[in-house]
């Protein structure tokens, strides 16, 4: 994944030279260039739902593969969003106007927030992981107005009115 990442011309840090671990701020250039931002609960739940996705495929047979197989699912997803195409699209039907892809320690720490999703979901009762799920949701949707949901559902179909809702918070040199 690493060096796909660099073939794709993704730099390996923060172009704005900036050393922070985390970045708070989904409207700034550090958005997804560092090791945390607010997408950070969203790649926790890609391996939450991931743990019973693969456990449900693999029912018990192979349940050493489920971390295997969400990790490899979380770095294909990370090639791909990191591709023109899916750029594009964050840029064209989401709030991420200014999107230009994940530096590759974002992306390579994206994979491990995931690989703690799986990691947490194989130890906590299946109720905990829904209450994490839901707790991570609310949390990122009542701070930044965006979640794992609005994210694929703004791919896959976006809606103006949610748009419209999101963009509220948005300083003005974003739009």
């Amino acid at each position: 994944m690493v060096a796909t990442l660099f073939m794709m011309g993704r730099r390996l840090w923060c172009p704005a030279g900036d050393l922070s671990l985390w970045s708070l701020d989904i409207w700034s250039q550090h958005n997804s260039q560092h090791l945390a931002d607010w997408y950070t609960p969203s790649h926790i739940s890609h391996g939450l739902i991931f743990f019973f996705l693969f456990g449900a495929i693999l029912r018990g047979r192979a349940q050493a593969f489920v971390l295997t197989a969400s990790v490899m699912l979380e770095a294909a997803w990370e090639l791909l969003e990191n591709s023109p195409i899916i750029i594009n699209r964050y840029r064209s039907v989401t709030i991420a106007m200014d999107y230009v892809g994940d530096s590759v320690m974002n992306s390579l720490s994206d994979v491990a927030w995931c690989t703690l999703g799986v990691i947490l979901a194989s130890r906590l009762k299946p109720s905990a992981v829904l209450g994490l799920f839901l707790f991570f949701e609310l949390t990122t949707l009542a701070i930044v107005r965006d979640n794992l949901s609005l994210n694929v559902l703004m791919l896959i179909y976006p809606l103006d009115s949610v748009a419209s809702w999101q963009l509220e918070l948005a300083p003005t040199f974003s739009h």
